[in-house]
């Protein structure tokens, strides 16, 4: 009978004691849920600090002799008015030309053509320099004066504008970013009456860069989206 009283006592006592590290294990489990997931933005306009310019022009002639040493002067003529304006030789590039013959593209009916040759020339600048780039975009008109059209519409040929000095501003961004998250998650303890605890997990997200708009593609918009995980405290 003493041996039954006391396995029973020692049982009560366990199950006590089970039912306390269930209330604890419970109550640590709600504590771990106790989590607010906030994502924290950050924007910056930069303007382009990269100009890669294409200078298209066109040739037509039926011997192409004749159009190499149109070619050859044209190209020197345009070289020679880029450094002109301020650019350096190691930031010009002459491509070599594209032949059509149009003759051999004629199909069917078609009527010959005036000109058997048709001949793209590009001449590619690509500089840091893009102020002055783009203030010689506005006078390569100047070219005709020496019979040279620069032509444009080529999709292929469009003037890109890029920004390579993300790792200047990235520290500064993400430091904006992260920031707002934490605004944003204070916010949220103070209306659910908690306080804001430590960082649980961040998660810093891609940076993208993009044109402002259609119209200024020299100015760039930076952008970044921190995830950040805080614990909120009673």
């Amino acid at each position: 009978m003493k041996n039954f009283r006391t396995e029973a006592i020692i049982l009560a006592v366990g199950m006590l004691l089970l039912g306390v590290f269930i209330e604890r294990g419970f109550s640590t489990f709600a504590e771990k849920d106790r989590i607010v997931n906030v994502k924290g933005l950050a924007e910056m306009e930069v303007p382009a600090d990269k100009v890669t310019w294409p200078l298209v022009y066109k040739s037509l002639g039926n011997d192409l002799n004749s159009l190499y040493d149109e070619i050859k002067k044209s190209n020197q003529t345009i070289v020679q008015f880029l450094k002109q304006k301020g650019l350096e030789e190691k930031e010009i590039s002459i491509s070599a030309p594209e032949i059509i013959d149009m003759k051999a593209e004629r199909y069917g009916s078609t009527p010959a053509p005036a000109y058997r040759y048709n001949v793209t020339s590009v001449i590619t600048v690509t500089s840091d320099k893009v102020d002055l780039v783009r203030s010689l975009i506005s006078e390569q008109g100047e070219l005709l004066k020496y019979g040279i059209a620069i032509v444009g519409g080529e999709y292929r040929y469009n003037v890109q504008y890029e920004y390579t000095s993300l790792n200047k501003i990235k520290p500064q961004m993400i430091e904006e970013a992260t920031k707002n998250a934490r605004e944003a998650a204070e916010k949220f303890a103070k209306d659910s009456d908690s306080k804001l605890g430590k960082i649980m997990h961040a998660y810093q997200g891609q940076f993208s860069i993009n044109d402002r708009d259609a119209n200024t593609p020299y100015i760039k918009k930076v952008r970044v989206v921190t995830t950040i995980d805080y614990s909120l405290d009673n």
